[in-house]
């Protein structure tokens, strides 16, 4: 399965870090990695990264703001106490919180009450993709330093 994913480089990156942030329990790191490690393009692939992850997180904004909440239930299985969570981080800290939405448990809620909270998805595309797009480079940088450690 991982050569599948590698030797579709980026597009198997974008996709998978798509479905990182919604409907699948994954990680999307562990590619990017894998990638970076076979000599993609350190740029290309924290964009292709970020942009399918902030997609994802996009997706579970405007699930939140058309109010679906059989979807963030069944679909998307966010649970009651990681919504209240959420809701308290946005009490605490504003749309700001959204920046921390790569992190995970709490990511997929977040992005979910900035749709119901009708957060200006300019500035929600900003907060979520700055966040998302900081761990991908630190993921890139680490592994770059880790591998050149270790030549």
């Amino acid at each position: 399965m991982p050569e599948l994913l590698t030797d579709h480089g980026l597009l198997s990156l974008f996709l998978l870090s798509l479905c990182a942030s919604t409907l699948i329990p994954l990680g999307s790191e562990w590619l990017l990695v894998a990638l970076l490690l076979q000599g993609t393009d350190v740029t290309a692939a924290v964009l292709v990264a970020t942009a399918g992850n902030s997609l994802g997180g996009a997706s579970t904004y405007l699930i939140g703001r058309l109010g679906s909440n059989w979807l963030a239930d069944k679909v998307l299985r966010i649970t009651t106490a990681r919504r209240e969570r959420a809701e308290q981080l946005f009490r605490q800290y504003g749309s700001w919180s959204l920046f921390f939405s790569w992190l995970p448990l709490i990511g997929d809620p977040l992005c979910l009450v900035g749709g119901l909270l009708k957060i200006h998805f300019g500035r929600f595309c900003l907060l979520v993709a700055g966040g998302k797009g900081l761990r991908y480079l630190v993921v890139a940088l680490l592994t770059l330093q880790g591998a050149a450690l270790a030549s």
